[in-house]
């Protein structure tokens, strides 16, 4: 492995200076989630303010970052302000090949202080410097890019400057964002409102090259091609898994006006038509044109149940220009709803009202109204702050996305032990379960579960595309290899697996231990409709699967990895 360097940007005082990354770490964590993980743990104190000068806010690549098949993606790694644990957040598109490039030999670009006026961080030849920004305040993620018409832009919308702890990192006009647990409002705390990367993509290896065309050709690309990740929609709905209204039901009647469908109706076309990997639907938005991916028609569609997509689409392209997190802009209206039927607001906000959606929208992403205020700290928080019952289920505060659990247990267990707080993307085995046979026992859910976070965890150090990257580690280890990486299979699974236990380090360290493993109340409610009409979870049967994923972990009934496990693992010097 070529000596790796990190930029280390220190906000006081404009100051950059370039360090080689220890051999060790080089060798055990390769670069991306796994390499930016080690730094926080060693840059940061424990108990570190998410929004203070002494937290980190890493943006890293990898060695597969604009070389390997499917979406270039870059990564943002800092301690969250929405759940006080990790948060790896990624984004695709122009701005991450773009940084790969800028980045030459570096992996990471370390921020730590804040700034007094806004700053922009410009990324070129392996190099760094800082320059204010006096213009760009208040600019929302489009304009914010606009500014930069000759380069890729990160940057933080209106969101990220008030404080919102669900604020993005958008990128490319606010196509793409490293979206959930507020990586936005780190950066807009530490007074940074944009980093800009002049460089062009790297050359891709050859060997790379032909990948690219076979994975076009392959069951996923074609899947990407017909449908991105917005049949999601159309397949939770018809599991009965399809969060509606706020939690409220499993399935929405208005579930193929939003979904798959409707998208291709309305679609003026593909984000990168001309490439053998086709990104995201572009449709207009009422201001333009926006890319929805699943998540959007979920959240701000049957979350809200609202079945026109224009209205979704527009509260799509709002979000993606304040620079706000789809999902938990969503579940902040919906825990709206739910309290003012319940009569625990002053204001009505009604579930199928696209106009109160779009105000309160804007209200959060500014703080503007104490109702904005208040779910401007996220849903957990707003309800203890308005004296109401949580109402939206969480996992470590960040709230549950497309999936409802109850019509798939082994979901439960995933967004319960996801290292972030609830998310689908650490592990998805609701679409193993939906074909799996009759006698697919919890034990199998619990080794699905431990088989997925390890796959993605070690997908997230090379950096590479979500999907093209559902790959076995022998894939893995071979495009390593043409990047000039020696590497196994055997030490691309061993780095996913060493990496999730690094990660949960960090996470007891900040006081997470198994209490933030919990299953929220809400799962215990049966369903009221659809497939999975009366499917709950027990806590009983919750409890023996948590028991069974530490087992498997070889961590302790507390959820704290074992000395043997740190051993087993190359990881006892960090313990």
């Amino acid at each position: 492995m070529a000596d790796e360097s990190v930029l280390r940007v220190r906000l006081g005082d404009d100051a950059v200076t370039r360090e080689p990354v220890p051999a060790a770490w080089r060798e055990r964590y390769v670069g991306g989630k796994g390499l930016a993980a080690r730094y926080l743990l060693a840059d940061t104190e424990a108990g570190v303010d998410a929004l203070s000068p002494a937290n980190v806010l890493a943006f890293a690549v990898g060695p597969l970052t604009g070389r390997a098949p499917g979406e270039p993606r870059f990564a943002v790694v800092t301690k969250s302000p929405l759940t006080g644990a990790f948060l790896d957040s990624y984004a695709g598109g122009e701005f991450a090949a773009r940084l790969a490039g800028s980045l030459d030999d570096c992996l990471l670009v370390l921020v730590e202080g804040e700034r007094d006026t806004p700053g922009v961080l410009v990324v070129a030849d392996g190099d760094a410097r800082l320059e204010d920004a006096p213009g760009l305040a208040g600019l929302d993620a489009a304009e914010t890019a606009a500014a930069f018409p000759d380069a890729a832009v990160a940057c933080v919308g209106p969101a990220g400057e008030h404080g919102v702890r669900f604020a993005t990192v958008a990128t490319d006009g606010g196509d793409h964002h490293a979206g959930r647990g507020g990586a936005g409002t780190v950066m807009g705390a530490k007074g940074l409102k944009a980093v800009v990367a002049r460089g062009d993509p790297p050359e891709t290896p050859p060997e790379l090259a032909d990948a690219a065309e076979a994975y076009a050709d392959a069951e996923v690309g074609r899947w990407q091609a017909a449908s991105e990740t917005l049949e999601s929609v159309d397949f939770a709905d018809e599991v009965g898994a399809l969060p509606t209204r706020g939690w409220q039901a499993g399935t929405f009647e208005g579930a193929s006006d939003v979904g798959i469908e409707a998208v291709r109706e309305a679609s003026v076309g593909r984000e990168r038509p001309d490439e053998d990997v086709p990104g995201g639907f572009r449709v207009p938005d009422g201001d333009g044109e926006t890319v929805p991916r699943g998540a959007t028609p979920i959240a701000l569609g049957a979350g809200l149940g609202i079945g026109d997509f224009d209205a979704v689409a527009e509260l799509g392209g709002l979000c993606d220009r304040l620079g706000l997190d789809v999902i938990s802009a969503g579940s902040a209206v919906a825990f709206a709803a739910r309290a003012s039927d319940r009569g625990a607001l002053d204001r009505d906000v009604a579930f199928g009202d696209p106009d109160a959606a779009r105000d309160l929208i804007r209200e959060v992403a500014t703080r503007g109204t104490d109702l904005g205020d208040a779910l401007a700290d996220g849903v957990v928080a707003a309800a203890e702050r308005l004296g109401c019952d949580q109402l939206i289920p969480a996992v470590k505060a960040m709230e549950l996305p497309t999936y409802d659990p109850r019509a798939a247990p082994a979901m439960a267990l995933a967004y319960a032990t996801s290292d972030r707080g609830a998310c689908h993307r650490r592990a998805r085995p609701i679409e193993e379960a939906a074909v799996a046979a009759d006698d697919w026992t919890d034990a199998d859910r619990v080794a699905a579960v431990v088989r997925e976070q390890n796959a993605r965890s070690a997908r997230w150090c090379l950096v590479a595309d979500d999907f093209a990257g559902e790959a076995a580690p022998e894939r893995g280890a071979r495009w390593l290899r043409a990047v000039g990486v020696d590497a196994t299979a055997d030490d691309v699974a061993a780095l996913g697996e060493r990496v999730w236990n690094l990660v949960r380090l960090f996470n007891v360290r900040e006081g997470h231990g198994r209490d933030a493993d919990a299953l929220p109340d809400a799962m215990t409610e049966p369903l009221p409709d659809g497939p999975a009409a009366g499917a709950a979870l027990s806590r009983e049967r919750f409890d023996a699967m948590l028991d069974a994923y530490y087992d498997a972990r070889g961590w302790s009934a507390d959820g704290v990895p074992t000395e043997e496990t740190l051993d087993r693992l190359d990881l006892t010097e960090v313990a």
